[in-house]
């Protein structure tokens, strides 16, 4: 029986060792993507806390429309932190760098991206919310959103409303990593061939358990260690064996997660076992004002009827509308919540500031919480620091295992070959 699990494993290994080592490579890559993205950028990110107070909402969004004269404003992060800057998201040009392409920033990518509850801090429009069905972005709803796409976020010191930097996610190195991580260089293609070898990694891995289970209890301490002072051979055939066992868990969550990104079924699959619906409700819409050209709330209004809904949040993220029936999105991250995307929202009238609709993290249905989840997960930030050390040392391991599990073949191979020729001479 050992036999044909051998041949599962090694065959599958073959076909896909190369490409799970580039995932697993870039994935590694990614761990720290945000804690390395501000420490090479610090001036986007951290500004020194003024004694003066903050600058209106409307000025800040002023020094970027004079900084870029044509972009559209399509969502402001405040943190509650004095020494962060405020985030103004921009529209991207449709076609254009931030614009729609199909599989990466197109109906497929920002589908995507709404499901995931919105991209990582460092590339944030931070709007969309997390769980299934589309965001206001991806449908460019009533609520808001950009009508151009995925554009750059501009980051503006909120004490001097000068501007301290700008990032388009699509020219960062993270970005080439996460298109390699996903697929995505090689379009709808690259993107399936991933994904199949995903699933052939949980092949791979479930009869590389069976495998390393030992035969006698004796052989368990020989499983379970490392002997460093043996033969290369035999250094090698531990550092597969022995790491592979320790770490096998932890790349069967991984490989387990990264299904969703693959296959549009596995994410409809999450869904119906949860018995949720997919698809998030149309967002609410403002009431028609009692007074004709009424004016409509102001950034900063909307921000202070936010901190009154939430005077505890870490930062709140504002989705202005973008005609004269939408409505404000509010999304806010209470302090220990379980993930970065785990927010609340809150929709606004434009006109009188009443709350329309909210919900909370926990009122989302089951399956919007648990694919919610799949990114913390699969990104190891779930626990943090001690989460993220694990998961990169165990997505490193997993570049190796190609390599050692080629060896071990072709060592293996050898010695069949100088067998049959002893046969031969005998």
């Amino acid at each position: 029986m050992k036999i044909f699990f051998r041949n599962i494993h090694l065959y599958l290994s073959l076909v896909s060792g190369l490409i799970i080592a580039v995932v697993c490579f870039t994935g590694g890559v990614l761990v720290f993507e945000k804690e390395l993205e501000q420490a090479w950028h610090p001036e986007r990110y951290f500004v020194t806390p003024a004694t003066t107070p903050r600058q209106p909402l409307a000025q800040l969004t002023d020094a970027v429309r004079a900084y870029k004269p044509d972009a559209k404003i399509t969502g402001v992060k405040v943190y509650a932190d004095p020494a962060r800057t405020v985030e103004i998201s921009l529209a991207g040009a449709p076609g254009g760098p931030g614009g729609e392409r199909k599989g990466e920033g197109g109906k497929e990518g920002r589908a995507e991206k709404s499901r995931e509850g919105g991209r990582s801090e460092a590339g944030a429009q931070a709007v969309a919310p997390a769980g299934g069905g589309k965001s206001q972005e991806a449908k460019g709803g009533k609520g808001g959103g950009g009508e151009g796409g995925r554009g750059p976020t501009v980051f503006v010191n909120p004490y001097t409303a000068a501007v301290t930097g700008e990032l388009n996610y699509r020219e960062t190195f993270f970005f080439t990593m996460m298109a390699l991580h996903r697929g995505m260089v090689g379009g709808a293609i690259g993107k399936l061939v991933v994904g199949v070898s995903t699933l052939m990694f949980l092949f791979i891995i479930g009869t590389g358990i069976v495998l390393w289970w030992p035969a006698t209890r004796n052989a368990v301490r020989q499983r379970l260690q490392v002997k460093w002072s043996g033969g290369w051979k035999r250094l090698n055939h531990d550092l597969h064996i022995v790491l592979g066992f320790y770490s096998a868990l932890f790349l069967f969550v991984f490989a387990f997660t990264g299904l969703a990104w693959s296959f549009e079924w596995f994410n409809k699959g999450i869904y119906a076992v949860t018995n949720s619906p997919m698809q998030r409700p149309e967002p609410p819409t403002s009431a028609a004002p009692a007074v004709a050209d009424a004016a409509a709330l102001t950034p900063d209004a909307a921000l202070t009827l936010a901190r009154q809904q939430a005077p505890t949040a870490e930062y709140y993220s504002l989705q202005m509308p973008k005609d004269p029936t939408g409505s404000i999105r509010v999304a806010t991250l209470r302090p220990g919540a379980s993930y970065e995307n785990a927010t609340d929202e809150v929709y606004l009238d434009q006109y009188s500031g009443t709350v329309i609709s909210k919900q909370t993290y926990e009122q989302r249905s089951l399956g919007q919480r648990v694919r919610g989840m799949f990114k913390p997960v699969h990104t190891g930030s779930i626990y943090g620091w001690p989460s993220k050390v694990i998961s990169l040392v165990v997505c490193l391991l997993g570049v190796t295992f190609p390599i050692t599990g080629t060896i071990m073949w072709l060592n293996r191979l050898r010695k069949a070959k100088k067998k049959q020729r002893k046969m031969v001479a005998a």
